[in-house]
């Protein structure tokens, strides 16, 4: 029964974090605006081209995730690479970061590479990605220090009145935002633990991790970072311009959201459902951006975004299971 609620509150706890931050923000919300503009104010052309930026950050990863298996004697195929991508990344939906487990499971399942050992590649692209995000964020701030330091005082970081901070509905978002990191860390211990008790994993996992100093191409393993993080970017960016309200706004102003957001989603919810809508509101209202059409982009780009990675996780399973269906 214990592991059964375990198991329960593992799906339950970050719908209903995410749940109660998206009623929060959306409580006083006027839907029919943003059906409106969801049927008749949307290009979407542009939008079709930020969804391409999607699904490539997807198969550059894999590219990229090959290659760091190679160096532990593991050659799965290409395809199987991009398509335990685009399968973890669904899983996340379900259950945050435990699509980066899946992804794991889904290359030993089908070509028979060690599970700790792709698990200690993914330790290290993830390494790979904090210092990226740290460098863009940290060139971000010094261009746009002035937005960063009104986002905060917006947000109740900065005001000095602890009764009005009380009464601030934007302190208990960020409140709950850091109680559920708190959560997602004190489980990642937990998995620590467990592997450290099972004799040999440890070794294989930090054999994964090391993997990185036998790449055999390294300027291709930069290249494909490269890539990934600018498909991130434009993924974001580009809808701006599918609405009428947001393609005035900059691309820096683009960089400031899209460092907001990715920050947000760190908070283990449903693609970051909540947290990222909180962040790309308010910082959208620092650019003059109505916070009801803002509203409206953020619930728009992020359920259209979801849905993709919805679709590409189902196409993920199913190519597997037909190209692998020998085994």
């Amino acid at each position: 029964m214990n592991k059964l609620l375990k198991k329960t509150l593992k799906i339950v706890l970050p719908i209903f974090l995410g749940g109660f931050i998206l009623y929060w923000v959306y409580r006083d919300f006027d839907f029919a605006r943003a059906e409106e503009i969801l049927l008749h104010g949307t290009n979407w052309g542009w939008m079709l081209l930020s969804l391409l930026f999607g699904v490539m950050s997807h198969v550059f990863r894999g590219w990229r995730w090959k290659q760091t298996l190679k160096p532990l004697d593991a050659y799965p195929k290409t395809s199987d690479c991009v398509d335990a991508i685009f399968v973890s990344y669904a899983t996340n939906l379900i259950l945050p970061r435990v699509g980066e487990v899946s992804r794991c499971g889904v290359l030993a399942k089908y070509d028979h590479v060690s599970f700790a050992k792709s698990l200690g590649t993914v330790v290290t692209e993830r390494l790979v990605d904090a210092l990226c995000i740290l460098l863009i964020t940290g060139l971000t701030f010094l261009m746009q220090m002035p937005v960063f330091l009104r986002f905060f005082e917006e947000t109740g970081t900065k005001i000095p009145s602890l009764m009005h901070l009380l009464v601030s509905p934007w302190f208990y978002v960020s409140l709950f935002s850091v109680i559920g990191v708190l959560v997602l860390l004190y489980y990642l211990l937990r998995m620590l633990s467990f592997f450290e008790k099972v004799k040999g994993v440890v070794l294989n996992i930090w054999e994964g991790v090391m993997s990185l100093r036998n790449v055999k191409n390294v300027p291709l393993f930069i290249l494909y970072t490269l890539l990934i993080w600018a498909c991130y970017f434009y993924h974001f960016y580009i809808t701006f311009y599918c609405f009428q309200f947001t393609e005035h706004l900059s691309f820096l102003a683009g960089l400031v959201m899209f460092v907001g957001g990715t920050f947000a989603v760190i908070v283990p919810t449903p693609n970051g459902a909540g947290p990222w809508h909180f962040a790309v509101i308010t910082m959208m209202m620092l650019y003059g951006v109505d916070a009801t059409d803002a509203g409206v982009f953020a619930l728009i780009v992020h359920g259209i975004q979801t849905l993709l990675v919805i679709v590409l996780g189902i196409y993920g399973w199913l190519h597997l299971s037909l190209v692998n269906r020998s085994k």
